[in-house]
């Protein structure tokens, strides 16, 4: 409990212990050992007695009403870290409606012979709701305790999907909780002040300019044209759209055989779509009118009647619909989306400052040479690269770009859209010399403009002169496993040749 309690405190969490005894006796002996026994339990133990129906009791706590509302109240608010309780001892459970988020450790310590398994169920299901909602991929842990009768009814669960291990507790064992990544403050062996980088915070390159959406010359986007498909009456009343990415349903109509076709909906659907992924903030009445244009005289092969039902029914074809939507994207990036002639620094990102951060269980190493405990990778090569980062001797420091870290550069992807670019490792090879550097297994489309743009972004801070001169570099997995480099020099000498081919193939900023 108190390992957890340290982890989660560092990201502003609180664990709190659940612990349910037979009678109110017995609960109040658990809690008095509790505060004896361990010091930082100390007048942290919240007691609650119940009625049989959940609610507090107030008979056998012996609390008047005032009392009995300051205990509802520490009981609704325990997970805060306002709130200096950090455990809860009681009888049977609280009330139905009891939201609390943050039990780690489960202590049952009741026959629990009941055939119904309500009570362990409801136990349990205390430590299964979701500290950090909102991170899907973090896995979180719930450490549980008991009665042979409540472990019983744990291993049960197992058909329900959740996993369970058997681990050892007390000293040297580590704690069950979510893979916390920090800077490593607290590991005397490192210098955290020479091993610091700082990156500089630019403005951004691109931007959007929110010109008039009235200059689209719909005769001129040269889209693909499409045949005009006779469908049933049947098919007719359903107009189902899908979401171009996902292919989940975003809008769906069913239409009354004595409806008439409504193509208004439909139009303004599309409008609607490209604003909200293009972040437009006005010109809906203009974009509606273009599209009600393009449709009736450009999207099809021949020209149409939008009061037609089997011509809506056409509109929410999944390739129709993704052709009609990428070309307006396609064709006002083109419109809107310039080019600046220069960057400035905004700002610095120190990497001592960055918070503690809760990731997903995966591999990691514990490096010497970053102020990080742990560094991660997203991939093996990852993982690779920063243990051949580790070996060498002519760097001083390095770090993997978490999101946490922030470093981010503008670019425009493949798709003509602003985006932003996460280089993988930030290398700091002398006190004057750093290398970003982006780590690939495979090749997509937007990676030459990202390494372009990155291209760009080193020379736009070594033309400011701040001291630092920044290099870039692109690792391909299978030329770093082919030449298995063996200082940082090297591997810098080897992908020289590889660097002037992706300087001389991109477009990007020529």
């Amino acid at each position: 409990m108190e390992k957890v309690y340290d982890e989660h405190l560092k990201l502003g969490k609180k664990a709190v212990q659940f612990i349910m005894t037979d009678d109110t006796k017995n609960c109040d002996e658990v809690a008095g050992y509790l505060e004896n026994q361990y010091q930082e339990l100390k007048d942290a133990v919240l007691v609650i007695h119940t009625k049989n129906n959940g609610e507090i009791s107030e008979s056998s706590s012996g609390k008047k009403n005032e009392e009995l509302e300051k205990l509802r109240k520490a009981a609704n608010e325990i997970d805060s870290l306002d709130n200096h309780y950090k455990a809860i001892v009681s009888v049977l459970m609280l009330k139905e409606g009891w939201d609390v988020k943050n039990v780690t450790t489960i202590v049952g310590l009741r026959a629990y012979s009941s055939k119904s398994n309500i009570l362990p169920e409801q136990t349990l299901g205390l430590g299964l709701r979701r500290m950090y909602r909102g991170q899907e991929d973090i896995t979180e842990f719930v450490s549980v305790i008991g009665t042979d009768a409540f472990m019983d009814f744990v291993e049960t669960i197992k058909n329900e999907g959740v996993e369970i291990d058997r681990k050892k507790m007390g000293e040297g064992t580590d704690p069950n909780a979510p893979l916390v990544i920090e800077v490593d403050k607290e590991n005397t062996k490192k210098d955290i002040d020479k091993l610091d980088i700082h990156i500089p915070v630019l403005s951004p390159r691109i931007y959007r300019e929110y010109k008039n959406l009235s200059l689209l010359d719909i005769t001129k986007f040269g889209n693909k044209k499409f045949p005009v498909i006779a469908f049933s009456e049947e098919e007719q009343r359903e107009i189902i759209f899908r979401d171009i990415t996902t292919e989940e349903i975003t809008h769906k109509t069913i239409l009354d055989s004595n409806i008439v076709a409504n193509y208004q909906s439909v139009i303004g659907y599309f409008a609607q779509v490209i604003m909200k992924e293009l972040r437009l903030v006005s010109g809906y009445d203009i974009l509606y009118g273009k599209f009600k244009l393009f449709i009736t005289t450009q999207l099809f092969e021949q020209d149409i009647d939008l009061n037609s039902l089997n011509i809506l029914r056409n509109l929410s074809e999944m390739e129709v619909t993704k052709n009609l939507i990428e070309t307006f994207k396609k064709q006002i990036n083109l419109l809107t989306i310039l080019q600046k002639g220069e960057a400035q620094i905004r700002d610095y990102i120190k990497i001592s400052k960055c918070r503690p951060f809760v990731t997903k269980d995966q591999g990691y190493l514990v490096p010497k040479k970053s102020v990080f405990n742990k560094i991660i990778g997203d991939s093996k090569l990852e993982l690779d690269f920063a243990n051949f980062l580790e070996n060498c001797d002519d760097i001083i420091s390095y770090v993997k770009n978490y999101f946490a870290v922030n470093f981010k550069i503008d670019y425009q992807n493949n798709k003509g859209d602003i985006s932003n670019y996460y280089p993988d490792f930030i290398v700091k090879k002398t006190d004057t010399e750093i290398y970003i550097v982006e780590t690939k297994g495979l090749l997509d489309l937007d990676v030459p403009l990202k390494i372009g743009r990155l291209n760009q972004w080193c020379k736009d801070i070594n033309a400011l002169k701040t001291g630092i001169e920044y290099h870039w570099l692109l690792v391909k997995q299978d030329e770093f496993e082919a030449y298995t480099p063996k200082s940082f020099d090297e591997l810098v000498k080897n992908f020289s040749m590889q660097k002037r081919d992706v300087q001389r193939d991109t477009q990007f900023f020529r």
